[in-house]
């Protein structure tokens, strides 16, 4: 058939793009659920089926035959394959059994196996941008048919009326049911690119760059996701390098990938809840942060302060998060300042001791739940830090490289973890179960592996 030579012809498969983004790739297996699925809970052939006597506008009736009904549907098997370049090819394999009185006054039975085939044409809907499955060029084709009339007739008479009967019924019964299916299918798109809300600071939204792209072992669907602020302002992705799936994933298989410039938006919704003001004297198994303490590391603090003072810290972020990905390896790169204060008695604001310029990376865990990207951090490394004003002179800022290290640790990285949280919604997408996704950190991207029930 033509689909076997278009299949052959096209087989070469299309490099996924490099654009800033979200991709997705879908295999075989989840196509075969969705299709099953809606054939399943449709139940369209039966349906079909009971319709099949009731008289229809425009249908016009079948000489040699009356009272026709149909019963006795067998549970369809589905096969697929993808057309390179135009979408799916699908067949149905099923039964029934056709009854009515025929043109010899009797009754009649007709068993029948067939299979019904339909070019399932993957498009972008023009109104709502979503993508979209057509059906074309729907054939029924008879597998056996088995028939009651009498052995002694005519063998091409009784050959002539089947099939005259049934290229007559078997079409317009059948290939409804494809349509149907389809419609059931392109539901599951529905909710695709609407606005999905990051908790209060803004939105995110799935929106198709362009026509979804078929190979032979696969469906692209590539994405430019828009991220908003609460007041509308739009986050722009930045062009952070080529993001591309793994070669080594299970052919038929389906993934998600996530750009590290996308995840970089995602995290700019939340830049300024990463600002804090920390006054606790007793952090965790830090020393207790007084101005004694921090003499330790600067002679000058004791001479400025004898007695010891409670420290007020604020980190201010003044830079976007940037997210990067090497394999095996996320990192979220945070730019701001630190500054510390000596409190002193209520009424009078802290006295401002330093303002350090510092540049740290904290370390990404990547997990899933429910439809929710989330993110756990720890501190990496302490990359730079510069001294911008000190109110008690000049200091050495690589002595307090290990307090600033603990204390980002033990005092900061918490409040991060608390923000991040939120929760970064994933693609609503035929009913995926991210839940059971395999993650798998790339160049450059997150990826994850998605997995069927």
């Amino acid at each position: 058939m033509l689909w076997i030579l278009c299949l052959a012809l096209c087989s070469l498969l299309t490099p996924a793009r490099a654009d800033p983004g979200a991709l997705v790739r879908l295999g075989m297996d989840v196509l075969n659920r969705e299709v099953q699925n809606a054939m399943n809970e449709s139940r369209i052939l039966e349906k079909m089926a009971a319709e099949a006597g009731q008289k229809r506008p425009g249908m016009k009736p079948i000489k040699g035959i009356t009272d026709l009904k149909v019963k006795d549907v067998l549970l369809p098997v589905i096969t697929m394959n993808f057309m390179p370049g135009v979408g799916v090819f699908q067949c149905v394999s099923t039964g029934m059994t056709i009854t009515g009185k025929s043109f010899m006054g009797g009754n009649m039975e007709i068993i029948v196996v067939l299979n019904i085939t339909a070019t399932n044409r993957l498009l972008q809907d023009e109104e709502t941008g979503l993508p979209m499955f057509k059906s074309e060029g729907c054939e029924v084709i008879l597998v056996s048919v088995k028939t009651n009339l009498p052995s002694n007739m005519l063998p091409k008479v009784v050959n002539k009326f089947l099939d005259s009967t049934l290229h007559k019924v078997l079409p317009g019964l059948m290939c409804p049911a494809i349509d149907a299916v389809l419609v059931y299918v392109n539901k599951k798109w529905a909710s695709l690119n609407a606005p999905m809300p990051v908790g209060q600071m803004g939105t995110v939204q799935y929106v198709l760059t362009s026509v979804p792209t078929t190979t032979a072992s696969y469906i692209q669907v590539d994405f430019s996701p828009v991220v908003q602020q609460p007041k509308g302002n739009t986050i722009q992705l930045a062009d952070a390098g080529g993001a591309a799936f793994p070669e080594d994933y299970a052919e038929g298989s389906s993934q998600l990938l996530l750009s590290a410039a996308f995840l970089t938006a995602e995290l700019a919704l939340l830049q300024k809840f990463f600002d804090v003001k920390v006054k606790d004297t007793m952090i965790g198994e830090l020393p207790p942060q007084t101005t004694v303490t921090l003499a330790g590391f600067i002679p000058k603090v004791a001479e400025a302060y004898p007695k010891s003072k409670p420290l007020v810290t604020k980190i201010r972020i003044n830079k976007s998060p940037k997210v990067t990905m090497k394999t095996g390896k996320s990192l979220l790169h945070l730019h701001g300042t630190l500054e510390m204060f000596a409190a002193r008695r209520r009424g009078k604001p802290p006295v401002s001791l330093f303002v350090l310029e510092t540049h740290f990376n904290l370390k990404i865990q990547y997990s899933v739940h429910e439809d929710q990207l989330q993110m756990t951090t720890s501190l990496d490394r302490l990359l730079s830090m510069s001294r911008r004003s000190s109110s008690i002179g000049p200091f050495k800022e690589k002595k307090l490289t290990g307090f600033i290290t603990d204390f980002l640790q033990e005092a900061y990285i918490p409040v991060i973890n608390d923000v991040l949280q939120v929760g970064f919604p994933l693609p609503d997408l035929l009913d995926m179960n991210y839940n059971l996704a395999e993650l798998d950190i790339t160049e450059n991207a997150l990826v994850l592996d998605l997995k069927l029930n």
